[in-house]
């Protein structure tokens, strides 16, 4: 996931893909704890794309409050 690739969606796509993205690291958590997850770094990737789409939001809130 790129970052320029995010700025081109909008609020609405951006906010229904960080629901996404938040139920992906929870079923991954869920995974790891009872013992089925088999590629752990599926967690980070998942939190750190959850993080590029909230950073991309509050870029984009705050170009519009200006």
């Amino acid at each position: 996931m790129n970052a320029n690739d995010l700025r081109d969606k909008t609020v609405d796509e951006l906010r229904d893909m960080l629901a996404s993205l938040k139920k992906e690291s929870f079923n991954l958590r869920f995974q790891q704890a009872t013992g089925q997850m088999e590629n752990t770094s599926g967690i980070k990737a998942a939190r750190r794309n959850a993080a590029r789409v909230k950073t991309i939001l509050n870029q984009k809130a705050a170009a519009a409050a200006e």
